[in-house]
């Protein structure tokens, strides 16, 4: 089976002459639609927001036709913040969803004027010392045991993340106490989650502790946060997730659960980042060598620090190489990298037509957790990301690392003798 692009073979080698691989290629036209679709699917919420998950593709050009979108930012650390607030989103646009948090973090996001959601009791205390506390503060609540996980995010009660239910109690307690006016509530546990389902039982548990809380204490929740995690078919055979039919389901629970109570209207949020770029995003690499020894082997220019999913979690990445895609895949190889590492693969025992030297492969569904996790193990350089517009055009939105970035932060001073240049 094979997977669609949204581009030809001819599109791409026209690039290649004037952007030499490894890069990246983002479709933006399919990340608006994507974006488009699950605002769709939570039409029926007039409080619905999705902020995306800033850590999955981290480029302000990126973030910038999202947010004309209406989509607004999830970040975890500074320099995510920092990002967001250079393409003009601040305030409740960002949410700030952080773990072991340093002081200088909260202090921007306080001055960002963004949600801080806390993942620990502790930092309420700590939060009120470094910075002083907002009006409007979240948890992040994990349910350990009582709600099962999956492979990626794995068992919510080996997390380091969150509060347990007590631990929420107990903090909203503290805020109220302290005079914090507004109040919101936030989970994550799933990642690349295919089945719809999932998400509709999300928003049970969290409308349930939202009810209870406000029962117990008289706190009203302005909202709740799902989280992220809808998933993406990697494989040629998997189905995308069915927004429309995922967001009926949490309007059944929510008419059920919260429709005519005090809690009406409760705002719903989620944060998914890979399903609104992932799937939109491709890692284009050159065959340079074969090898054959108790494997076959294809050799490419890109290696695990361009895209490291394969080799860090076995994840399956489909690969097309391009002009050959209707060809027979009767040739069983390893499609590898450089580096000095037995797992820099992209691919294993995959079926693929005949690869010769100077063929293009595009590895598919990269647009969400690739660049962004890139390293400079053995040297090697952060490649180029390319956008390519509705258009047809395509714009360089981040260059190529070279040498010269890799060595700016040595300093040479000290050594005995100068290095020769």
């Amino acid at each position: 089976m094979q997977k669609p692009l949204p581009f030809d073979a001819e599109t791409v080698r026209r690039i290649v002459e004037k952007y030499p691989t490894p890069f990246y290629l983002y479709d933006e036209q399919g990340m608006r639609e994507t974006a488009r679709g699950l605002n769709a699917a939570f039409a029926w919420c007039p409080g619905f927001r999705e902020y995306f998950a800033v850590k999955a593709l981290p480029n302000p050009y990126v973030l910038e036709l999202l947010m004309d979108e209406g989509l607004g930012a999830d970040c975890s650390s500074l320099a995510e913040l920092e990002l967001a607030e250079r393409v003009g989103l601040t305030g409740e646009d960002l949410m700030f969803t952080s773990n072991n948090t340093q002081a200088h973090e909260y202090r921007k996001a306080a001055a960002l004027g963004a949600i801080i959601n806390l993942d620990d009791l502790s930092h309420i205390e700590y939060l009120k010392e470094h910075v002083g506390l907002p009006d409007l503060l979240c948890f992040r609540y994990n349910p350990g045991s009582a709600r099962e996980g999956n492979v990626i995010i794995g068992k919510p009660e080996e997390a380091k993340y969150g509060f347990t239910e007590a631990q929420l109690f107990e903090g909203y307690s503290t805020l109220k106490a302290a005079g914090v006016k507004r109040f919101g509530l936030h989970t994550m546990v799933a990642s690349n989650e295919l089945n719809g389902d999932f998400f509709v039982e999300t928003a049970r548990m969290v409308f349930d502790l939202a009810v209870r809380i406000y029962q117990q204490l008289g706190i009203r929740m302005e909202f709740v946060n799902l989280g992220g995690g809808i998933g993406i078919p990697y494989r040629p055979e998997q189905k995308a997730v069915d927004l429309q039919a995922v967001g009926q389901g949490v309007k059944r629970v929510y008419d059920a659960m919260i429709a005519g109570t005090a809690l009406d209207p409760l705002k719903v949020m989620m944060e998914n980042g890979r399903m609104i770029t992932g799937p939109h995003g491709f890692l284009v690499t050159t065959a340079i060598h074969h090898k054959h020894i108790y494997r076959d082997y294809v050799g490419v220019d890109a290696c695990m620090s361009n895209l490291m999913r394969p080799g860090m979690y076995g994840a399956y990445h489909h690969i097309s190489v391009l002009g050959k895609e209707n060809a027979p895949h009767d040739r069983i190889v390893d499609v590898v990298g450089s580096l000095c590492e037995n797992n820099d693969k992209f691919a294993i025992n995959r079926p693929l037509p005949t690869v010769e030297r100077g063929d293009l492969l595009v590895i598919h569904d990269a647009g969400a957790h690739g660049h962004a996790m890139g390293f400079q193990y053995n040297g090697k350089l952060r490649c180029a990301e390319l956008l390519m517009k509705p258009d047809g055009s395509v714009k360089l939105i981040r260059r190529a690392e070279t040498h010269a970035d890799y060595f700016a932060t040595l300093d040479f001073s000290g050594l005995a003798c100068s290095p020769k240049r």
